[in-house]
């Protein structure tokens, strides 16, 4: 493979259906975007590796809905790591990267040695989708559950959309010879598209969170494992890339499955915060509102969460009350 095919594949999501089992899915690898994401903050370990597992988790579900404005995942937690929030902007023309951004709050003192997700405590993984233009965003959660994000996303789709998924995901700093540690990452989404299963539709039983098992069986349940089993078999080299390309990955997974591909779609880091939009947060508190929020030196200064931005503003030029908007 030349190098410019390997650069190719990086920061896309290549979806696919498998015409024999009435599924669909997406392959995803991260490079760009996650370097964009990271830099931005002096993450612990793992830290970094949640906030790459989320932005991965973002890039897979986002390419999956028809989004006329943002796809947000967010983590929130009792543990160390008090919230994790990602932005997912649909394109705004044909041919265009969607974009991500992402950010993470924690409590470096109470970071344990353990796992990433040891870092999550009780809390909820929650899914938000804008559509813009005054449309009603949609909300739908579920509880931190299992071993992994990944996991709780399976959760989710199974209990609020009755929607069989499977994420298989890789993540982690490469070291390729000639280029300085970074980090990649890469995933499969799969899946299944039946109605739901009567059992998701009972008032009964213990509460527990559904799982993608619950909703499938008979044939549909024998197709699900299978395919299930074949995406077990994929290695971290082969998810992470660069080296093999996802229409192979698809072909020696699912070949018997009649992978069938769709356009890549770019992905790329990028944050909507500017000083307008600011200004426009400001603009609903009076003069004696701001004197609250004026630093020791006179000023009004905020920063973004997500790509660092610091935005230092005149008070009088804020607010409802403003003297010298500078527009006028």
């Amino acid at each position: 493979m030349t190098l410019g095919t390997k650069i190719a594949w990086d920061d896309t999501v290549l979806p696919f259906q498998l015409d024999n089992v009435d599924m669909r899915g997406r392959v995803a690898r991260l490079d760009g975007v996650l370097d964009g994401i990271l830099k931005q903050h002096d993450y612990p370990p793992q830290v970094e590796a949640l906030v790459a597992e989320m932005a991965l988790l973002t890039a897979l579900i986002g390419q999956t809905i028809k989004l006329r404005w943002k796809l947000s995942l967010q983590v929130q937690s009792k543990g160390p790591v008090r919230m994790i929030a990602t932005d997912y902007y649909a394109p705004q023309a044909e041919g265009e990267p969607a974009q991500i951004r992402a950010y993470a709050s924690y409590d470096a003192e109470r970071l344990t040695d353990g796992t990433p997700f040891d870092q999550v405590g009780d809390g909820y993984f929650a899914v938000m989708i804008d559509q813009g233009d005054g449309n009603k965003p949609y909300q739908g959660i579920t509880s931190l559950d299992g071993e992994s994000i990944s996991v709780c996303a399976e959760a989710y789709f199974a209990q609020s959309e009755q929607l069989p998924t499977r994420f298989n995901l890789s993540f982690g700093k490469s070291s390729e010879p000639g280029n300085p540690e970074h980090w990649r990452a890469g995933g499969i989404m799969l899946q299944s598209m039946p109605k739901a299963s009567p059992f998701a539709a009972q008032a009964e039983g213990d509460g527990a969170n559904l799982t993608a098992t619950d909703l499938v069986d008979g044939e549909e349940g024998e197709n699900w494992n299978r395919v299930n089993i074949l995406l077990n078999t994929v290695e971290d080299l082969e998810l992470i890339g660069p080296s093999v390309p996802p229409t192979d990955i698809l072909l020696r997974l699912f070949h018997e499955e009649a992978p069938r591909v769709y356009d890549p779609q770019a992905v790329k880091f990028g944050c909507t915060c500017s000083e307008d939009r600011v200004r426009q947060s400001l603009s609903i508190y009076s003069a004696k509102d701001l004197e609250k929020m004026t630093t020791d030196k006179g000023r009004i200064t905020a920063d973004c969460q997500f790509c660092s931005a610091h935005y230092d503003l005149d008070p009088k030029t804020v607010g409802f009350d403003a003297e010298n908007p500078p527009s006028a």
